[in-house]
């Protein structure tokens, strides 16, 4: 077990007989820290969804541009990631880093199997500084109170929070809105939150199926409306496009632009919120 000081015990057991949503979003990735468990639930999952590992890289794709504005664009060089992943090209720290050196990233994650890849999210720049912190999200607290936390970031300064595809498994039960208001109210005036979250308003029948095999396979999951996931950026000011498909955000920050016809085929929506 492993004690995040601040909350309750987090297991450090990797049990691989049952998918785990990291697990099984790096296997849509291409990665190859995944089980059976997890490719069958991938596999069941892509039934619905032909396309999902396109998906997954599209929301993927969107962390590196979202990093790249935020830095390049907004001047921000402090990120708290929740819900980090397992480590795959294109980290946080990595993109943030290539265009400022000194930029310090804290990554969080409740999966034991990234508590086992943590060194390669903390593989830094001399400059810059990143840390790793295991630790729930149903727990700001055990986040924001962290000492890990405090000895990266300066909670003075304005932090991009980056939130991608982790609040899609906050069933409203557990209050995501005040979770996320909570994270904003620990940071400055000038800050940042990126949300992408699955939603159904585009393919109904077939999210309905993701769905219902995810909590098949034990795993909370709950795709957002528009309207719904707009409610996650309250106490912010949305930029520029707005709430929109994950594939339409700001496609000119990569290699290649996304054509608005291919917009709509990852059924995510995707924003940054300014805080006043």
């Amino acid at each position: 077990m492993s004690d995040n000081a601040f909350g309750a015990a987090l297991s450090t057991d990797i049990d691989t007989t049952i998918a785990h949503e990291a697990r099984v979003y790096d296997y849509w990735l291409g990665g190859k820290d995944n089980y059976p468990a997890d490719r069958a639930l991938g596999d069941a999952i892509g039934q619905h969804v032909p396309a999902i590992k396109t998906m997954a890289r599209a929301n993927r794709a969107f962390l590196g541009r979202a990093v790249r504005h935020l830095v390049g664009e907004a001047g921000i060089t402090q990120f708290l990631d929740i819900g980090t992943g397992i480590p795959t090209a294109g980290n946080t720290h990595e993109v943030a880093q290539q265009l400022d050196p000194q930029a310090r990233v804290v990554y969080v994650d409740k999966d034991p199997i990234v508590l086992a890849h943590a060194r390669a999210l903390m593989s830094s720049t001399p400059q810059g500084r990143t840390r790793f912190i295991h630790a729930d999200l149903h727990d700001p607290r055990s986040i924001l109170d962290h000492p890990d936390l405090a000895s990266t970031l300066d909670l003075g300064e304005p932090v991009a929070i980056m939130l991608v595809a982790i609040m899609m498994y906050f069933p409203d039960s557990d209050r995501p809105r005040d979770i996320v208001a909570e994270l904003l109210d620990a940071v400055p005036s000038g800050s940042y939150i990126a949300i992408t979250h699955p939603t159904a308003d585009f393919a109904p029948e077939a999210v309905a199926g993701v769905t219902a095999a995810a909590h098949a396979a034990g795993i909370s999951f709950h795709p957002r409306s528009h309207a719904e996931t707009s409610e996650l950026f309250a106490g912010t000011t949305l930029i520029d496009p707005g709430l929109v498909p994950v594939a339409a955000w700001r496609p000119e920050l990569t290699d290649r632009p996304v054509a608005v016809a291919e917009a709509e085929s990852a059924w995510y929506w995707a924003g940054i919120g300014r805080k006043p």
